[in-house]
C-alpha cells in the first residue's frame, strides 16, 4: 500500500517541472507549487526581499513534496478522511485547492449526507466522509473520481482557455480528464467517443 510520501511523490511527477503558462491563473509554477503558494508562505529562495519567478525556480523536487505533505494534506485535515478518499483528495487538492473539498461536499448530499458546502473539513465532513465509505467502501473513491472529471469538464465548459487542460490538440482526453481518471476504476474511464461526445460543443 502506498505511503502519504509515496503519494506526495507521485503527485510532483504528475505535475512536472517549471511552467508559466499565461492561461494557467496559477502562474509561474514548479512541481505543481505556484509562485501564489511560494508568495503566501514567504519562501525567498534567492534572498532578494521577493518571491518571483526566480524562486519559483530555485524550488527543489523534496521542497515541493514537504510543502504538499504539510499544506496540502495534514493542515487541511485529508489525513482524517477515509483512506479510501486520501489519494485523490490530496491530488485534487494540489491541482484545486478548496474545490477539492467542495465536490467531495457536494458528492455527499448527493448521497443523501447532509452536509455544509464550504471547502473545509472539519467534524460534519469527516463523520460524513465515514459515512459514505461505509455505505459504499467499493465505489466512493470511484464516485469522487467522477466528480472530479465532471468538476474539470464544467470549468473547461465555462472558460475557453482551459480547455487545453481537458483537450488534448488531436481532440484527446487532456492531462486534467487523464489525472482525474488515474484514480477511477477503468471500467469508469471514459471511451474515446464518450470524450469526444462531451467536448462537441466547444467546437
Amino acid at each position: 500500500m502506498q505511503t502519504i510520501q509515496d503519494i506526495a511523490r507521485d503527485i510532483v511527477a504528475r505535475e512536472g517541472g517549471y511552467v508559466n503558462d499565461p492561461d494557467d491563473p496559477g502562474g509561474a509554477t514548479n512541481f505543481g507549487v505556484t509562485i501564489h503558494t511560494m508568495r503566501r508562505l514567504g519562501l525567498d529562495l534567492d534572498g532578494d526581499g521577493d518571491v518571483d519567478a526566480g524562486d519559483v525556480q530555485r524550488l527543489t523536487r523534496d521542497q515541493a513534496e514537504a510543502i504538499f505533505l504539510e499544506h496540502y494534506f495534514t493542515r487541511p485535515r485529508i489525513d482524517a478522511l477515509p483512506v479510501v478518499l486520501q489519494a485523490s483528495v490530496f491530488d485534487m487538492y494540489v491541482n484545486a485547492g478548496s474545490h477539492a473539498v467542495k465536490i467531495l461536499q457536494r458528492l455527499f448530499n448527493e448521497m443523501r449526507i447532509t452536509v455544509t458546502v464550504d471547502g473545509v473539513i472539519g467534524p460534519q465532513t469527516i463523520a460524513a466522509a465515514n459515512r459514505a465509505a461505509t455505505a459504499a467502501p467499493d465505489h466512493i473513491a470511484d464516485a469522487y473520481g467522477i466528480a472530479r472529471r465532471n468538476y474539470y469538464y464544467a470549468l473547461a465548459d465555462s472558460r475557453v482557455a482551459s480547455r487545453k487542460y481537458a483537450r488534448r490538440r488531436d481532440g484527446g482526453k487532456g492531462g486534467w480528464i487523464t489525472r482525474a481518471e488515474e484514480f477511477i476504476a477503468e471500467r469508469f474511464h471514459l471511451t474515446a467517443a464518450q470524450h469526444a461526445q462531451r467536448i462537441a460543443s466547444w467546437g
